[in-house]
């Protein structure tokens, strides 16, 4: 059983038996991290950071679980001198690759089309996890002029392409969903869940626009995922 719990923006623990899994700690208002670590008091921790920027990276996380065995797994964009020298800590970059972690995991880093890096999380049984960062198709196509459009698309692709030529499955994706981008704001989700198939969708990033969300959700062809759009902090989803 794997239990996934949205912090909040784009972040969530994913608690598995051996390990819990933190992406992208940025704040946890309903202190639902506090909770599930002070239920599960011997399960070591790995932390991820896909980028330096604020809403993806705060160094709290650095004073969470200290009773538990913590490992940081971060993208080397984040400032050396912002990482404590005491703590168990693999930088990745993308084409990265770290093996053993806590749980019997492993990870290997892919690229964003923004700074940083998104995760491919593999556990012990096989299951695939994706935490996408800030990848996605950024262009403001309401506002963009065409070549910047072009541009962004084709750096999405490029991605993409990197993506899903190693991973034709993956079991849980969580991806943006920005509705600041106007029209066909999903567009970057969409075409990662057709290139990858994907169980598990959990949209993130979308800044509490969760109607706007919501309506480009519904246009989600049937049998293609199952969403879980999880918007209060706190909530959680079991799967199987």
């Amino acid at each position: 059983m794997t239990k996934v719990t949205y912090l909040d923006h784009s972040g969530f623990a994913v608690q598995m038996p051996d390990v819990v899994l933190v992406f992208d700690y940025y704040r946890d208002p309903s202190h639902a991290l506090q909770k599930i670590l002070e239920a599960n008091p011997q399960i070591p921790v790995v932390f991820f950071v896909s980028h330096r920027h604020e809403d993806h990276f705060n160094n709290s996380i650095f004073e969470i679980a200290q009773n538990h065995r913590r490992v940081y797994v971060m993208s080397n964009d984040v400032p050396a001198q912002e990482i404590p020298s005491t703590l168990e800590v693999a930088g990745m970059s993308a084409g990265d690759r770290v093996e053993g972690l806590p749980g019997g995991i492993s990870v290997k880093a892919y690229p964003s089309t923004d700074t940083g890096v998104s995760f491919l999380v593999e556990a012990s049984n096989g299951k695939k996890i994706f935490h996408a960062g800030d990848l996605n198709e950024w262009h403001w196509k309401d506002e963009s002029d065409t070549k910047e459009v072009k541009h962004a698309e084709a750096a999405f692709k490029k991605a993409l392409d990197r993506i899903s030529s190693e991973n034709a499955s993956v079991d849980i994706a969580m991806f943006p969903v920005d509705p600041r981008l106007g029209t066909d704001f999903g567009s970057g989700a969409m075409a990662f869940i057709e290139a990858v198939k994907t169980g598990h969708l959990f949209p993130m990033h979308f800044w509490g626009k969760r109607d706007e969300v919501k309506v480009f959700l519904s246009r989600i062809p049937e049998g293609l995922t199952t969403v879980d759009f999880i918007y209060t902090p706190g909530a959680s989803v079991e799967i199987k």
